[in-house]
This record gives C-alpha cells, sequence and structure tokens, in this order.
C-alpha cells in the first residue's frame, strides 16, 4: 500500500479529530500496490528500459518480511465516520484485571531476558499477533501468489 506523506498525514489528523478517547482508527489504504507493477512503473517513468537500461533483481525476503500487510478490514466490526477512508474498530476493552494478568506475563518473559519468551509472550497476549512466516506460509496457498509464481 502506497500513499504520499500529505495523505498518510491528514488521514491522521482527521482521525485526531473525530477522537474522543480511546477509539481504534482504522484508515484505508487504497488498493495493493504489488512491488513488481512499482518498479516497472518507476522505471518507466524514469524513462528507462527495464532489461535494457536496467534490471529488476528479485532477491528474495529478508527475515521478518512479510508477503502481504494483514490489514483490519472486517467491515462489520467498524463504524462510518464522514470521512469515507476513516473507520473506527467497534472494539469491548479488556477488564483491567486482563490488562495486568497481561502486563505480568510480558514483565515476566522480560525478566528472563530471552528473546523467544519474550516473543512468546507477546504472541499469548495479543491474540491478532502471528510471526511473519506463519502470514507469509498462508500468503503462499493464496492465488495471487500462484499467478504471480506463473509470471516470473
Amino acid at each position: 500500500y502506497f500513499m504520499t506523506i500529505p495523505e498518510a498525514v491528514s488521514l491522521v489528523l482527521m482521525a485526531g479529530a473525530y477522537a474522543k478517547g480511546g477509539e481504534i482508527f482504522v484508515l484505508d489504504m487504497g488498493e495493493p500496490v504489488r512491488i513488481m507493477d512499482l518498479a516497472k512503473n518507476m522505471i518507466r517513468l524514469a524513462g528507462l528500459r527495464e532489461g535494457e537500461d536496467i534490471d529488476i533483481q528479485i532477491i528474495g525476503l529478508r527475515p521478518g518480511e512479510k508477503l502481504y500487510e494483514e490489514l483490519l478490514i472486517k467491515t462489520e466490526e467498524l463504524d462510518k465516520t464522514e470521512n469515507s477512508m476513516i473507520f473506527i474498530e467497534r472494539d469491548e476493552p479488556l477488564p483491567l484485571e486482563e490488562i495486568q494478568v497481561k502486563l505480568d506475563m510480558l514483565h515476566q518473559a522480560i525478566d528472563t531476558e530471552d528473546d523467544d519468551a519474550a516473543r512468546n509472550a507477546l504472541r499469548e497476549v495479543v491474540p491478532t499477533f502471528h510471526k511473519p512466516e506463519e502470514v507469509n506460509r498462508e500468503a503462499m496457498k493464496s492465488e495471487e501468489m500462484k499467478l504471480i509464481k506463473e509470471a516470473v
């Protein structure tokens, strides 16, 4: 997803104006852009020719990189705002006791000074947190990825 800095700042400022306290805002980032298409367009816009003036090299994923971004777009769980690109997640706040239990788990993991323990605790307290490898494994099963593999 790509948007200009002014576009992003404008959405964030508008969301801030809608804030009453504690809301989670979801911003519509538009349609996803394939990085290969972006690279080809950048080459063309620079007046160059791919394969002749400049090559595109596919180097693969680096550790921690994901094939796609997971976005919160369950529209049945979002409330609309006056701006069609800004939504508010309808979410129930956690009870303070549950927050304290989760914070205690994180503190204990941090005290071990073990990165894996901290990551595991984070996954335990944030149910929507997924390892990049898990996200990529699921992405590889998608129809879009099958088409990309065929094109490359």
